[in-house]
């Protein structure tokens, strides 16, 4: 019968970056595209 205990390989994998660096990231990418769409397509806004 195989052994059915957790291998050392199968822990819990912790992620690269913490959740609120990731997350700051992520909005300061969603602000830098949205001031290009701004810059880009000015007549969108008034629309």
């Amino acid at each position: 019968m195989a052994d059915k205990s957790p291998h050392v390989t199968h822990s819990a994998k912790k992620s690269g970056k913490a959740l609120k660096v990731k997350r700051a990231e992520r909005k300061e990418k969603a602000d830098t595209t949205a001031q290009m769409d701004r810059l880009m397509h000015p007549r969108k806004q008034n629309g």
